[in-house]
């Protein structure tokens, strides 16, 4: 391929087409992506600013921030679409993916994303049938999760003392309420207002059920015995709120037991299935939750006569038997005869030994009376009083016993001193010691040691045996002792 050898100039790559160029006149300038981006979501703005779409939910995911997104579908398309937080709080079901519904919003774009998307304002399940589909789908669900199990319902209370109503406090439901209970057994009603329709209304209504049963037992607001969940009749769509997850839990989960009275005979919620025990009507509820206080009155009546007659029949046959057991008896006369005859006769056998003895008493009081005549006591009597005085204490024998044993106390002390082998050191004699603190008795022995302690009156003194000098005390000199009389420097220590 041959170049020609002069470069080429801007004219000649616009005459070939590669240099894009834009001429005077031209109406179709460039546009940046942004631009035609701005202008794409202007124009499906405008042109969809209101729509209304029908479609089946898929991919539905809550944010943390609260915004809802989700996919609406069906056989041939596939639109994306947000929610935002304000709206979605609003919402009267729980959207899931596979409910088929009506989203009205706005068409706009992404152009993050190069797609476009409807921002729903408004959601609405597509007819009754679909609404069904979802009632059928979340009580599969929870069904599966043992919410309705027979063995999770508990038997009411047979007269509660205190009966909790969740309903709303401006209806008819509440009047018939109060009025059937107060036709039947007035009882304490303690009424938790809730909205039972609309936007919020399953939030109250679980929350009023939690709220029972959190009550503290003896608390100013009386615990519940028993709670009643109640609402008059409507279509499915007003009593939608009893089917949301949320309130059938709050039931499932009470620690009271609960009524559920939604509707009329004929409507079911899944209120119904999670509660302890259905009512067909709200006043059914009331007449279920409390007996009739006169048919209990002419019951309790009735127990009492039947008791009464019962009793007066167990007597009678007590009686009956009484008699005819008294008749099987012995006689008293019968039974007490033996122990009559007994009695006389241990009673004669008495009196004959009371008469022996007395007389065996006399003669011995007849032996022994002569030792008993006064002068004899008398003369006794100063016997003993003299033995008496010479046992008495004379002071003389006393201070005679202190003397003897003063003498031997003296006597044993003087031995004592006399026995002290430190005793000597007074009259100038010497204790020869080695240094394990033995006595040295005798030349050989101390000629043996070493060093030798020599203990005299007034403190020991260290001594050699050897040549050199005579090591001085390790205490401090000690005052000279008191010189026996005559005695003199020369004077040598003797050995004990």
């Amino acid at each position: 391929m041959a170049f020609p050898s002069a470069p080429y100039d801007d004219d000649d790559f616009r005459k070939d087409g590669l240099l894009a160029s834009e001429r005077a006149g031209d109406n179709a300038p460039a546009l940046s992506i942004s631009e035609i981006s701005a202008q794409l979501k202007r124009t499906v703005e405008d042109r969809f600013g209101f729509v209304r779409v029908r479609g089946e939910l898929s991919g539905v995911k809550r944010a943390a921030s609260g915004h809802l997104y989700m996919a609406l579908k069906d056989e041939g398309a596939r639109l994306d679409g947000v929610m935002w937080r304000g709206n979605a709080q609003r919402l009267g079901f729980l959207p899931e993916d596979g409910v088929e519904v009506i989203a009205t919003g706005k068409l706009t774009t992404y152009p993050g994303r190069s797609n476009y998307q409807i921002v729903v304002d408004r959601m609405e399940i597509a007819g009754e049938g679909a609404l069904l589909a979802l009632l059928a789908k979340t009580k599969a669900r929870l069904e599966a999760e043992g919410l309705f199990d027979r063995a999770r319902k508990r038997a009411l209370p047979f007269l509660p003392r205190v009966i909790g109503v969740v309903t709303s406090p401006t209806g008819a439901v509440i009047r018939d309420i109060l009025h059937r209970l107060s036709d039947r057994f007035p009882s304490h009603v303690v009424v938790w207002p809730v909205l039972v329709q609309g936007q919020g209304a399953a939030a109250q209504v679980a929350a009023a059920v939690r709220g029972f049963s959190d009550l503290a037992p003896g608390g100013p607001v009386p615990r519940p015995d028993v709670v009643i969940v109640a609402r008059g009749g409507g279509s499915i769509e007003d009593l939608w709120s009893f089917n949301e997850e949320e309130v059938v839990r709050a039931i499932a989960a009470s620690t009271i037991p609960v009524i559920s009275a939604v509707g009329h005979e004929t409507d079911t919620t899944l209120a119904d299935f999670a509660a302890d025990l259905r009512a067909p009507t709200p006043t059914a509820a009331a007449e279920l939750v409390v007996p009739v206080r006169a048919e209990l009155a002419a019951q309790v009546h009735d127990l009492q006569a039947r008791r009464g007659r019962a009793l007066a029949r167990l007597l009678a046959h007590a009686r009956e038997r009484l008699e005819v057991r008294s008749q099987r008896l012995p006689t008293a006369q019968a039974l007490l005869s033996p122990q009559s005859q007994r009695l006389d006769d241990l009673s004669d056998r008495l009196r004959r030994a009371l008469v022996h003895r007395t007389e065996i008493a006399a003669g011995v009081l007849a032996r022994h009376g002569g030792a008993l005549r006064p002068a004899l006591l008398t003369q006794r009597l100063g016997r003993e009083r003299e033995r008496l005085a010479a046992q008495r204490l004379r002071p003389e024998a006393l201070l005679q016993r202190i003397e003897h044993a003063r003498g031997r106390v003296e006597a044993l002390d003087r031995l004592r001193r006399s026995l002290d082998p430190e005793a000597p050191l007074q009259r100038g004699y010497v204790l020869v010691t080695d240094r394990d603190g033995h006595v040295v008795k005798d030349r050989a022995t101390a000629a043996a040691r070493v060093a030798l302690t020599l203990k005299f009156a007034d403190g020991p003194l260290d001594v050699t045996t050897g040549q050199g000098p005579v090591p001085t005390v390790s205490a401090a000199p000690p005052r000279p002792a008191a010189r026996p009389r005559g005695a003199t420097d020369s004077v040598q220590p003797k050995l004990l």
